[in-house]
């Protein structure tokens, strides 16, 4: 008995070592999986069995030789041609939006003024957008970025304003009490108050980024992931849409996996940062 007892402690302290494999956040990535890969696995056997065509829904092993075919070629021009489309609609958008929704949302006259115009404006499709600004910029670069702007500015405009909107007025109150100038209330109280807002915002905008970009490159394009599913549909190549389809999908996560990354870092900082006595 006593050899027993001696013996017990060390396999019970093997079983609480922390394991990279069931750390708490690699059980929700593969949680996260589990849907997609069985997806993945009913629609080979469907496909394979034949109880849908493959000319309609092709395997996903054949999607994934296509994927393959398509990397050794133009897949990554195509790919390019879509992330700079992204990032400079985007940043454009996005930048214009935190401008005009400090205004609003700190002024009451700057609402009364142009709330109205942008709650209009925030109703029309993507794609009645389209013909206008083709007619007025023509079919280049210029009127896909301006599309994605458009696309990007509203849903960062209505979440930042909404934050703004909703921090504590004592917060305000506080700062003006302590002689802090415009400047320092927004650096010190405006902005770390509003920081979950504003990276919802962000990452909604960059989500319907995506949406209008594929808006323009179905119309006027000649390269990109939007260009690419017309492509295939013009050819009747449904794996060629799916797989333009699936990398939209995850450059989509990507963008939103890193604009979420920073969202946690950035609020790490407003924690510390809000924490500290020190003066500016």
């Amino acid at each position: 008995m006593p050899s027993h007892s001696k013996d017990l402690p060390a396999p019970l302290a093997l079983s609480r070592r922390p394991s990279a494999v069931f750390n708490p956040a690699w059980q929700r990535r593969l949680k996260g999986l589990a849907l997609p890969l069985l997806i993945v696995v009913a629609l080979e056997i469907i496909v394979r069995i034949g109880w849908l065509p493959s000319y309609q829904m092709p395997a996903p092993s054949e999607i994934a030789v296509t994927l393959t075919d398509l990397a050794e070629g133009a897949l990554w021009k195509h790919i390019g041609a879509s992330l700079i489309r992204v990032l400079l609609g985007f940043a454009i958008g996005a930048s214009l939006a935190l401008v005009f929704a400090a205004w609003v949302g700190l002024s009451r006259e700057a609402e009364a003024y142009l709330e109205p115009t942008f709650a209009a404006l925030r109703s029309i499709p993507s794609l009645a957008w389209v013909p206008l600004l083709l007619l007025w910029l023509g079919i280049d670069e210029t009127s896909k970025i301006v599309l994605i702007a458009i696309g990007a500015f509203f849903p960062v405009y209505v979440n930042v304003v909404a934050a703004i909107r909703n921090i504590d007025r004592k917060l305000v109150e506080v700062g003006r009490i302590y002689g802090f100038s415009r400047w320092q209330l927004v650096r010190r109280i405006l902005l770390p108050a509003a920081l979950p807002g504003l990276f919802t915002g962000l990452r909604s905008g960059m989500s319907l980024a995506w949406m209008f970009l594929v808006a323009a490159e179905l119309i006027a394009a000649t390269k990109g992931l939007g260009y690419l599913l017309s492509d295939g549909r013009e050819t009747s190549r449904p794996d060629i849409v799916l797989a333009a389809i699936i990398v939209l999908a995850l450059l989509g996560k990507l963008s939103d996996g890193l604009l979420a990354a920073l969202e946690r870092r950035w609020l790490a900082w407003r924690d510390t940062f809000t924490g500290q006595d020190g003066k500016d």
